[in-house]
């Protein structure tokens, strides 16, 4: 079933998808990702997980869903994560902005990001989750594309050695 990490991988990595999507997870021994829980353990107060069926939101206000990040190293994926989380609430007939906050700004000008599911983005949306679909169909993973983001990750040694 897709989810919000699913939605972000579609960015990031088709391989790394595929594999999360089948239940491979590399992520235990990633020193990203235990960096990425102790800062939300940190700001308990800032980061209030809300669950609903395989959906963990961060953050519910009033007015907005938001997502917390440790960069903006994947600024796209991050955004569309948080429009995924807009549209599940969305069909349950709850109506959100999305407010994205960064921990640390490298690429970007600003720690906080506004998003908002409009019916441009939610057409976008609803393409790539029908990509998502067609990905995580296939009975093996694509063919791994080595980039600069290869090196920290925790699929490294998996796809390339």
């Amino acid at each position: 079933m897709i989810n919000g990490t699913i939605i972000n991988y579609y960015f990031i990595c088709k391989t790394k998808l595929w594999l999360h999507a089948h239940r491979i997870n590399l992520e235990d021994n990633s020193e990203d990702v235990r960096i990425g829980k102790v800062l939300h353990e940190i700001n308990e107060n800032k980061v209030q997980e809300v669950s609903f069926e395989n959906i963990k939101l961060d953050k519910i206000t009033k007015e907005y869903v938001i997502e917390v990040k440790k960069s903006d190293s994947d600024i796209k994926a991050a955004k569309l994560q948080l429009l995924y989380y807009l549209y599940r609430l969305k069909q349950k007939g709850i109506i959100k902005k999305g407010r994205l906050e960064l921990f640390e700004k490298n690429k970007q000008d600003k720690k906080i990001h506004t998003v908002i599911l409009d019916e441009k983005e939610e057409a976008r949306l609803l393409k790539i989750l029908e990509e998502i679909d067609q990905l995580i169909e296939l009975s093996a993973p694509p063919k791994p594309v080595f980039t600069n983001k290869c090196k920290r990750c925790a699929y490294y040694e998996f796809c390339f050695l």
